[in-house]
């Protein structure tokens, strides 16, 4: 089985350059993006169509309800899932999107972490019903490494405390003495390079097309459902929709805000993808199929 990877900034082509290739070369989709896991957000996460999901088998879209809580750990598991499928029904695998942390964490590993013991847990349950409280106290131990998680981050913090009680070690000292392992340890990577008049031009027109096809419903349903508590609910996309809700600014301003944050992200994404995957073959979309082809 062939495994490669497409990523890319946000609105650069990477989802029907996957589906081309997939088709072309016998291969299931993984995708890699933090919106389109979720069920019920369809336009915000720009997500392929249904028509464009029946191509080819796609793990990682319209996995999980938006209440439920999606973490790196259940990626690594997704991405197993989809390996182990695509081995037993003699597929290759293609992985893409622009949640490039994701595939960071398959290239890079993850440390292992131990065993909460039922004292362990119960403890930090008391422990987090003042979260205040719980992420000065992580803070003191480990000030560096807690500097990095907010400390309205629940999750993140039940983690570390669970670490900290259960191993008697600060997070920087466990992580140190148990180094992250890859659990991919060869995968060709294909970096969609764009110029970025061409982007911007590319994140104008999928912004008005998400307007057109029903985003402010659909967030509004997402808020009626599931409140604005959930990470997904601060997402570019939905976050100046409820701005727009709330009547802090006008329709176009709302699109306007889409768009400039769509382009911050997508510079953020692009240094990243630069950064973080050094050993990527980088190249204009349209050059891509070709050397796509010849890792295949």
């Amino acid at each position: 089985m062939k495994q490669i990877a497409i990523i890319g900034p946000t609105a650069s082509g990477k989802s029907d350059l996957a589906i081309e290739m997939a088709l072309k070369h016998n291969a299931y989709i993984l995708s890699i993006d933090s919106l389109s896991i979720y069920k019920e957000i369809d336009i915000a996460s720009a997500k392929p169509s249904a028509d464009e999901l029946a191509k080819v088998k796609h793990f990682g879209v319209n996995t999980i309800y938006l209440d439920v809580h999606f973490s790196v750990a259940i990626f690594i598991e997704l991405y197993k899932e989809a390996v182990e499928e695509a081995k037993r029904d003699g597929k290759n695998l293609i992985i893409v999107g622009g949640t490039s942390f994701y595939l960071k964490s398959l290239t890079s590993g993850l440390s292992e972490l131990p065993e909460y013991s039922h004292a362990t847990k119960q403890h930090v349950a008391k422990m987090l019903l003042d979260l205040p409280e719980a992420y000065e106290h992580l803070l003191a131990i480990d000030e560096e490494y807690m500097k990095a998680i907010e400390p309205s981050d629940a999750y993140r913090i039940e983690k570390m405390l669970l670490l900290v009680v259960e191993s008697k070690m600060s997070p920087t000292e466990w992580f140190k003495t148990h180094p992250p392992v890859p659990i991919i340890k060869a995968l060709d990577i294909f970096n969609i390079e764009v110029e970025r008049a061409l982007l911007r031009e590319r994140i104008v027109k999928r912004t008005n097309k998400m307007a057109d096809s029903g985003l402010i419903d659909e967030v509004a349903m997402l808020e009626h459902k599931y409140g604005r508590d959930h990470n997904a609910m601060k997402a570019i996309g939905i976050i100046e929709v409820l701005e727009y809700l709330d009547g802090t600014c006008s329709k176009e301003e709302m699109i306007e805000n889409i768009i400039t944050h769509t382009a911050q992200l997508a510079k953020r994404q692009q240094t990243f993808n630069r950064t973080q995957f050094e050993e990527a073959v980088s190249a204009e979309l349209s050059a891509l199929p070709e050397l796509i082809t010849k890792a295949f």
